[in-house]
């Protein structure tokens, strides 16, 4: 009989590709981890994983179980979420992961919402960018993750995860008072090709959609400044520092003396943001009420 504690052991050491980063995500030792990862061995009579240089891979009859090991947790999620419903739910704790403009925009107005319509959950919301919040989905520190598309991401598709569109909003390009283009109605990026840029560090989603947007443009940007606080890139703009571009909600109520804003000719870049849980999860009654809230905030 294979042990389900096993299959989540198994697909986080799938998905962080070394022992000791699975071991730290599900608060296991190293040790813990490979004797786990034997048992489930022995249990199955298979060699699941290889250890290398560069970390472990699965070997292919790991693949098949892990093909398995997404679908069985997907259906104990439903599980539980019928257990719960049955013991109807009203009341507990749900823990959200949401990055800061996702958290002004439709975490915080969700927050409210639920304090009318479900007075009886508790939202726990935590600060992460997109690219960590949803690993911390999958490894269960979170149950939501509300997160940002972006190249290497889980797609929609993925069997581990549910997704839940959210909002879509463009990305602006901020220049100084003083730049060349600062009396442009809007802004061809191919202008912006020899400039000093300012951006997200990369790993942050926001940095991917900035470099597919000049690389469409036909250029990489010149990076000169990294910050992930785009408060901090717009004062950055406004000292001549260089030129970025920035989500239009994100300069909501942001202090823009010595910059000007001005949307992107053509195409613009965009960002898409979407709330994300593990799959089979969506009708637990505590997190659906939640994802409806979110998705109430998203649309007003």
């Amino acid at each position: 009989m294979i042990e389900a504690r096993r299959l989540h052991i198994l697909r986080a050491v799938a998905d962080h590709r070394t022992v000791t980063a699975a071991a730290a995500a599900l608060y296991l030792t190293p040790s813990a981890v490979s004797q786990q990862l034997t048992a489930l061995e022995q249990e199955t009579g298979h060699r699941l994983v290889e250890r290398g240089a560069k970390g472990v891979r699965l070997t292919p009859a790991g693949e098949i179980l892990l093909a398995h090991t997404n679908v069985v947790l997907a259906q104990l999620e439903r599980a539980e979420a019928e257990l719960a419903a049955y013991d109807s739910g009203a009341a507990g704790t749900v823990t959200v992961a949401a990055f800061a403009t996702g958290i002004a925009l439709v975490v915080a107005p969700a927050l409210a919402r639920l304090a009318e319509t479900a007075p009886g959950i508790r939202v726990r919301v935590q600060d992460a960018e997109g690219d960590a919040s949803l690993p911390m989905v999958l490894d269960r520190q979170v149950d939501v993750a509300v997160a940002v598309e972006y190249r290497g991401a889980p797609p929609a598709d993925d069997p581990r995860l549910t997704h839940v569109s959210l909002y879509a909003e463009p990305f602006d390009a901020v220049v100084p008072v003083t730049h060349r283009l600062a009396d442009a109605h809007e802004v061809p990026l191919a202008e912006l090709a020899k400039d000093a840029w300012i951006g997200p560090y990369p790993g942050n989603p926001c940095h991917e959609v900035v470099v597919l947007a000049c690389e469409n443009a036909g250029f990489r940007p010149r990076l000169e400044h990294s910050s992930d606080d785009f408060r901090a890139v717009v004062s950055l703009a406004s000292a001549d520092a260089g030129v970025a571009l920035v989500p239009r909600s994100a300069l909501r109520g942001m202090e823009l003396t010595g910059v000007v804003v001005r949307p992107v000719d053509g195409v613009a870049p965009t960002r898409r943001v979407f709330a994300a849980v593990r799959r089979g999860a969506e009708e637990h009654p505590l997190i659906h009420p939640v994802l409806e809230a979110l998705g109430a905030a998203a649309q007003a």
